[in-house]
Formats: C-alpha cells, structure tokens, sequence
C-alpha cells in the first residue's frame, strides 16, 4: 500500500522543482537511476536497486519507472505512479554478458514515442550514481543514438537539499531510532564483549525504533572502530573482544521510513590518556563553534572556517570534509552527494538544509569522533539527537 506520509501535493510540487531545474538545465528529460531519487518523485520503495532500474522523467507527461519484471508488479504497492507508468523488463535481460536492461528499455522508449529531438535538448542521466554502470550508459547510448545523453549532475539531489516541513519531522523520528541505537551501543560494549555481538544489539535496537518511530534499515551498517584501529574511519566490525584501554568510535545512523539521521560517539574502556583527553576538548570546542555559526544565509565555508580555526588554537588540523547533506538514504550512503561543509563550498544555507557534521579526528594509531546530524534554522540550528557530546567512559 502506497505510504501516505506524503501527500500528492508535495510530490507535485517536487516535480515542479525538478522539471524548472531541468528547464534551466536545457534538458528535454532525465533518466534517474539512484533510488533515493525514485524514492523522493515517486514513493517506490523496495530493495530492488541491485538490477537496474530508471525513472524516465520528461518536461510535460507521465513519468515511467522501469524496472525489474517480478519489481514491477509490485511498484505499485508503495508508489503512486498509475499502472501504466510502471514496466518491468524480461528476466532473461538479467545478469547476460552481452545483453543489458537498458538495451530493453531503450527499445520501450522508442516504442512509447518517448524519444527527444534534437531541437527539444539535451537528455540528463545520473552519470555518477552508485547505480548507474558503465554498460549501462553504453547500452543508453547505443540504443538511443538520436538522444545527446548529457550528466545531469545531480539534479535530484539538489531538489531535495532543502526540506519540507513533513521530511524535517520524518528525520525528527529518525531521530528517535538514532537515539536508542547509540544507548543500545553504549549499554552494549563492554570488557570481554565481542564487536559483533554489539553490532547485532545495535542492529536490533535500529529496527525496534522507538514506539510510533519505527526502525527503517540504515542506509549504512554500524561502524566500530577500535582501539590502534580508531585511526582510521569507515570500519565495521569483527569478532575480536573489547579490551581495557580500547577508545570505541561508534557511528550509526537512526532511519524511518527511508530518512537517516546519523550520530557518532566515542565510548572509552578505562582511562584515557593524555592525547585523547585533549582531542576531546579540542573537538567539543570546535563543535560548538560550528553550532554558534550556523544559521540560514551564511555560506558552507564559513562552518568550516570556524572549526579550522578553533582547531588550530589546539595545534591541529583535519583535512577531510566537515559534514555533508543528509535526508533520504539508500545503501551504500546516507550523503546527498551535495553541499559539503568545507572552506570551498560557498552554498548558501538556507533553512531547512539537513546536515552530518563530523567531528572526526583521525591520528596515527588512535582515534576520537563526534557528530550531529543538524537542521539549518532561520537564526540558529536544530541538532536532531540530545545525546551526551564528551568521552563517554564505561
């Protein structure tokens, strides 16, 4: 059954946004192949993203969702799309050397009189989507020779960077699910406790949510750095035992219905020494001057100038991104692919932007991480979770 959460209003008026950027793109339709943006045109939602499968978007007319024949049959249950605007390929196009989806739905196109002109513009695809291959630009283009098949350069993406009023409380929610599976975590890790059996209290406390919240799946599994190994970022987990002295970095993500909010922790087993407890104050400080400098109308840049700045009163530096957009995550990220809090970015903020701000030193041979996942007010910022900043000691 199509989720009701968002009304038909508000994807209209998504649509909208998309077609006027493509307006000013030059683009007579788009082909969107991440997920996260059928998601946001079209409520479809199913784990089907590991075949391909394309919305075509055209500047007046019914969109059509291609994608997977046994998919297709049930797009229905969770889009609003009318029968006839969703198409499955045949099976026998999936996993062949020489043949792909795309030349299927290449030949749909055409048959649906759904090819562009010359004179009508250029045709945008996700060229740098995670679900967008090489092949399957190949076969596009191939197939579709009259079409000038153009990157449209995250389009969507850039649709969705500002929230509506129903998507901020969506990522309230998120919230909630993100709240309990770090209390899930902290409760969890322990002396003698082995990593998995902390991601697998994590993940149970993800999909249990928090009553009307409920628990959607992550758009990336829980990562637990630890100990010498907490020096670097994006690990997950083994079977190895926490032991005494282990500085546990701890970045999960809280998701309800297709939202994300991210958080990160640092949980320490014993007493920390000297170089983590100053790290701690360095970070706390930072972060606080990023919150005191948020707020709608200042650029993305300035974020980031005012962590650099309160980090080099510390003697340090961090030369990787400050955080990213968030919202509506699918594997492998929960990122838009967007505004990037750094010194180069000078996007606006403008309320209702949703962000990640990761705290996260990354040293030699230890590590320490906070983060918050915010909302960008008219004076000020919104942190979607409450929890507790510092080192947290068990």
């Amino acid at each position: 059954m199509q989720d009701t959460i968002i009304t038909s209003v508000e994807y209209e008026s998504r649509l909208a946004d998309v077609r006027a950027r493509m307006d000013l793109a030059g683009l007579s339709a788009l082909l969107v192949t991440d997920p996260g943006n059928i998601y946001y045109l079209t409520g479809y939602n199913a784990w089907s993203f590991y075949t391909p499968q394309v919305l075509f978007v055209p500047m007046a007319g019914d969109m059509i969702l291609f994608t997977r024949e046994m998919d297709a049959k049930g797009a229905h249950r969770t889009s609003w799309l009318p029968p006839d605007s969703i198409v499955g390929y045949p099976e026998r196009y999936v996993h062949r050397p020489h043949l792909h989806p795309f030349d299927w739905v290449a030949f749909a196109l055409r048959q649906r009189w759904l090819v562009a002109p010359a004179s009508a513009g250029s045709v945008g695809l996700e060229m740098d989507s995670h679900f967008t291959s090489p092949k399957g630009v190949r076969a596009l283009v191939h197939n579709l020779p009259e079409w000038k098949i153009v990157d449209c350069f995250e389009l969507v993406n850039w649709v969705r960077l500002i929230k509506s009023d129903t998507e901020i409380q969506l990522m309230r929610s998120a919230a909630r699910v993100t709240t309990k599976a770090m209390e899930a975590a902290i409760e969890a890790i322990q002396v003698g406790v082995a990593q998995n059996v902390v991601a697998g209290e994590i993940a149970r406390a993800q999909a249990l949510g928090d009553g009307d919240a409920w628990g959607d799946y992550p758009a990336i599994v829980p990562m637990l750095p630890t100990g010498e190994a907490a020096d670097t970022p994006h690990l997950t987990w083994t079977n190895q035992p926490f032991t005494s002295g282990d500085a546990v970095v701890v970045e999960l993500a809280g998701a309800h219905r297709r939202y994300n909010v991210p958080l990160a922790r640092t949980v320490m087993l014993g007493q920390p020494g000297d170089e983590l407890l100053r790290l701690e104050e360095a970070v706390a400080a930072g972060l606080q001057a990023v919150l005191d400098t948020t707020r709608a109308g200042v650029p993305a840049s300035a974020l980031a100038h005012a962590w650099n700045w309160k980090l080099a009163e510390y003697g340090l530096e961090k030369s990787s991104r400050l955080g990213y957009s968030i919202g509506i995550g699918y594997p492998p990220d929960w990122g838009e692919r967007t505004v990037s809090i750094r010194s180069e970015d000078e996007t606006t903020l403008t309320e209702n932007m949703t962000f990640h701000i990761i705290c996260g030193m990354w040293m030699t041979g230890y590590g320490y991480e906070v983060s918050e996942s915010i909302r960008v007010t008219a004076d000020g910022v919104e942190t979607f979770t409450s929890f507790p900043r510092g080192l947290i000691r068990r």
